[in-house]
């Protein structure tokens, strides 16, 4: 099956190279093109003399070009792929060059070490678990204890000082490897200051990791599933491994229905969220790349993925690995939930892990509306939520305003944050 415009887009490393691949996509840059079951090639007139080859193995994905550009893919190996997902590239045989590349690469796989997974030391993994698990505990002790004595003393001239004060103890609890009481930190210091209801806001942030420095304190007391839920707050994690051996395992068909990609600290992520069409349960893959590398694009927006997710454990089971899947197929407008019942559901959520900060919906009939604050998304009922106020909401009012939409959005404290959005045409990823 030929890849989606957008599915190229999502290899695209940063959005100039997505931009400078676009431009690249016309027939006339290039020159024997091709393409096979396993790969496609073409030679692009670049400002040198010879022209670039680009080769790119579809299984991989796998890229080569004669370019200098430290990016992967690159401009040419994006515009070929555009070029041929529009069915502008006619099959071949595979070049010479081609079938050399590739059983290069075939050979090199066979003969890369495959040893034998070394044997673990549990008794000293379980000594490193059981200090980091003391250091923790120590730092969400003092965590409390420093929150009861500042918003004891109350907040008053807190917008002088109080972000720098709350990042120096994001700090240690950084040294006290509880990287979820950090970031918690580091999130409230951010509304300090912000907007004129920023007490409030900063009060519900210093609340909820009140509660979840408190539940560090007697994770042995919890609930198994709760304390999971705890421990994955406080920055524990399990393994791929461990969850892909043990994790709950469910089949469905998963509809896609969006993804965002963020980059902090030199790493670039990207969040899928997936629906079961049976289950109905929602799903949140993850994966990871450094800058000029390519995030996992086998998940396209807007397409059904038949598999099994393996789901990592939790009060809440949110967050999966991809087990076993088949191809992706794209899908007609799928059929959505109404505002009230969305909003139900993410009631749900919360009171099973009041420390969700997102929560994926899928909502039918929205029509754009302007309130006070900015512009909002009403169903057929006359239920309305608010768009986040840094949303750019002129790619979502073009599409839905003939008809009423379907959308895929992350519904937060402050609004929704659209992903995907369907209508007559087709999908259109925001």
């Amino acid at each position: 099956m030929r890849w989606s415009a957008e599915q190229v887009a999502g290899l695209a490393p940063d959005p100039a190279s997505a931009k400078a691949g676009r431009g690249l996509a016309a027939p006339a840059k290039w020159s024997g093109t091709g393409a096979s079951a396993r790969a496609v090639w073409g030679s692009c007139q670049g400002s040198g003399a010879k022209p670039y080859r680009t080769v790119v193995e579809l299984a991989g994905p796998a890229f080569r070009c004669t370019c200098p550009s430290r990016k992967f893919p690159c401009k040419h190996a994006l515009g070929l792929l555009l070029l041929w997902s529009v069915e502008q590239v006619p099959a071949a045989e595979e070049a010479p060059d081609v079938v050399a590349w590739l059983a290069e690469r075939t050979a090199r796989a066979a003969r890369a070490p495959r040893e034998p997974d070394a044997p673990k030391d549990l008794e000293a993994a379980a000594k490193r678990a059981q200090e980091r698990l003391a250091r923790v505990t120590a730092g969400a002790a003092e965590l409390r204890g420093w929150l009861t004595d500042r918003v004891g003393g109350g907040l008053a001239g807190f917008e002088r000082g109080g972000a720098e004060e709350l990042r120096s103890v994001a700090a240690r609890m950084i040294d006290a490897q509880a990287p979820g009481l950090a970031g918690g930190l580091r999130r409230a210091a951010g509304f300090v200051g912000r907007g004129r209801d920023w007490p409030g806001e900063l009060l519900a942030e210093l609340s909820l990791l009140y509660v979840l420095a408190g539940a560090a304190l007697r994770l042995d007391e919890l609930p198994a599933a709760l304390a999971e839920t705890v421990r994955t707050r406080l920055g524990f994690s399990s393994g791929s491994a461990q969850v892909l051996e043990s994790g709950e395992r469910v089949a469905d068909q998963w509809l896609v229905t969006g993804a965002v990609d963020d980059e902090q600290d030199n790493l670039r992520t990207r969040r899928t969220w997936l629906r079961g069409r049976h289950s109905g349960r929602v799903a949140l893959v993850l994966s990871f790349a450094p800058p000029g590398r390519p995030l996992d694009n086998s998940l396209p927006p807007g397409y059904v993925v038949p598999g099994e997710l393996a789901f990592h454990p939790g009060a809440l089971p949110l967050r999966a690995l991809v087990a076993d899947r088949t191809e992706a197929v794209p899908t007609p407008v799928p059929r959505g939930d109404t505002v009230a019942t969305a909003l139900a559901a993410h009631a749900a959520a919360l009171a099973t892990d009041p420390w969700l900060d997102r929560w994926p919906v899928l909502l039918s009939d929205l029509t754009p509306a302007r309130h006070p604050g900015g512009w909002a998304l009403s169903d057929v009922d006359g239920s309305a939520l608010p768009l986040l106020p840094s949303v750019d909401p002129w790619p979502l009012l073009a599409v839905a305003a003939e008809y009423p939409v379907t959308l895929a959005a992350e519904l937060t404290p402050a609004g929704l944050r659209p992903l995907t959005c369907w209508h007559q045409n087709g999908v259109v990823r925001l």
